[in-house]
């Protein structure tokens, strides 16, 4: 009998055959994690308690009992997305002048919901631009770098200082490019990073648009310039400057702005939306949309569509309040515990992470200090007996989150990315405390 050969696989399938680090890493602490005892600061769930359950109940009892409004709420919907929900959308950003926006800024633009929350519309720009050179902003958002590794785009990483990816750089590496600069296709960042919580500052971004915007006419097409607004929402420290639109500075039509209403919602939702300027980009993400599964459920369009038009000021205050509180007393047992062992310490004003940068022990999966933590040593003594177990903490090392060919790799070896948002206090309490005897450990 002739021997069959294995199925063949695209280069996509053949890179995707193997799980990146984050996916073994996530796979592997999931299989035994042990709830109410080990601690997750390392996948960025939201808190629980700021999930408003009781309105989401509510607000599909309103959409199902109206639907003369809410038109076949439980069938498909349209691949651009509710009308609803994309009017909700536009009046929140409109009447609370999220980010500076007006009417007028709507007049040229669109607004996309995503088939299945935010990352849908990030994987349908790596379907609809060719291959190539990708700008980002380092440490960077890994799930997408690996994501745009294995669809054959060449990332390159810009490292950020206090207000977010640095331009002088960026014009350095322009300029260093020479003719390459032909295969960029985009631009990506992360209005408050992900991993770092790093609030890209107004006039950072503005300088940003201006660069893009010249490095479009040099090479003679649009560069499209793409802004992740996930966690803009959650800036909850009052002291900060309100992030203005990027939009704003856009004279060409590059600008787009991906947001979600997973933070100050709830992910399950799975809502997600692009605002861009008209045209065959959009067009096609529209199609993308069609083309994977017609649209995001249209009941959970609608729900999020009532909630956006009844009291999501209130929830949005509420959601903030509770991770500001969490982040100033994290932020004091972060000094108090791990002070002198810290080079860096990044986050507590937006968002739900802190981005360590330890003095002299690496964290990497191979360390000492991500083997304490994980009960890996070898050690009775340290990862504990079945009859005795020890709690784990779950973290992301930050040499996920460096580019490999960047200029961080070696710093990357030292960093690491916690979150504040799932846990409560006390196991965040606990969970810092095995940091500092991690670093004990690891320092013997």
């Amino acid at each position: 009998m002739r021997v069959l050969r294995e199925m063949l696989l695209s280069e996509y399938g053949k890179a995707s055959s193997t799980p990146s680090p984050i996916n073994r890493l996530m796979t592997d602490f999931a299989v035994d994690f042990r709830d109410g005892w080990d601690i997750n600061l390392g996948a960025g769930y939201v808190n629980e308690n700021t999930i408003p359950r009781e309105q989401i109940l509510h607000a599909c009892g309103e959409v199902l009992a109206h639907p003369e409004k809410y038109r076949a709420a439980l069938n498909y919907g349209g691949a651009q997305g509710s009308p609803n929900l994309i009017a909700s959308l536009q009046r929140f950003h409109v009447e609370n002048r999220i980010g500076g926006m007006t009417a007028r800024t709507f007049r040229s633009r669109e607004i996309l919901i995503g088939a299945n929350g935010a990352t849908s519309l990030l994987e349908g720009i790596t379907q609809l631009l060719p291959a190539g050179i990708v700008l980002m902003a380092e440490p960077m958002y890994y799930i997408y770098c690996n994501d745009l590794g294995r669809k054959g785009f060449r990332v390159i990483a810009i490292p950020e200082d206090d207000e977010g990816l640095q331009t002088a750089v960026l014009k350095a590496k322009l300029k260093q490019l020479g003719r390459e600069k032909e295969a960029i296709r985009f631009v990506y960042v992360v209005t408050v990073n992900n991993p770092t919580s790093t609030i890209m500052s107004n006039r950072r971004m503005r300088e940003l648009v201006e660069i893009v915007t010249r490095l479009s006419h040099e090479v003679g097409r649009k560069i499209p310039l793409f802004f992740d607004n996930a966690y803009r929402d959650l800036v909850h420290d009052s002291s900060v400057e309100p992030i203005a639109s990027p939009m704003l500075a856009d004279t060409l039509g590059i600008v787009y702005e991906i947001g979600t209403l997973s933070k100050i919602l709830a992910p399950g939702l799975r809502i997600g939306y692009l605002i861009g300027p008209r045209g065959d980009f959009l067009n096609g993400m529209v199609q993308r949309t069609t083309d994977i599964g017609f649209s995001a459920p249209l009941i959970n369009q609608e729900i999020a569509s009532y909630l956006l038009d009844n009291g999501i000021e209130a929830q949005i205050a509420k959601v903030n309040r509770a991770y500001r509180q969490k982040a100033t007393q994290v932020k004091a047992w972060i000094a108090a515990l791990l002070g002198e062992d810290i080079a860096a310490c990044r986050g507590g004003s937006a968002g739900f992470y802190f981005y360590l940068t330890l003095s002299h022990v690496e964290t990497g999966v191979g360390s000492d200090f991500f083997k304490f933590l994980t009960r890996t040593t070898g050690r009775a003594e340290i990862d504990g007996t079945a009859s005795a177990p020890q709690p784990k903490v779950i973290y992301i090392p930050g040499e996920h989150c460096v580019h490999p060919e960047g200029e961080m790799v070696e710093v990357g070896k030292r960093q690491l990315r916690i979150s504040y948002g799932f846990e409560e206090l006390p196991q965040l309490h606990t969970a810092l405390k095995l940091m500092k005897a991690a670093i004990d450990f690891s320092s013997r």
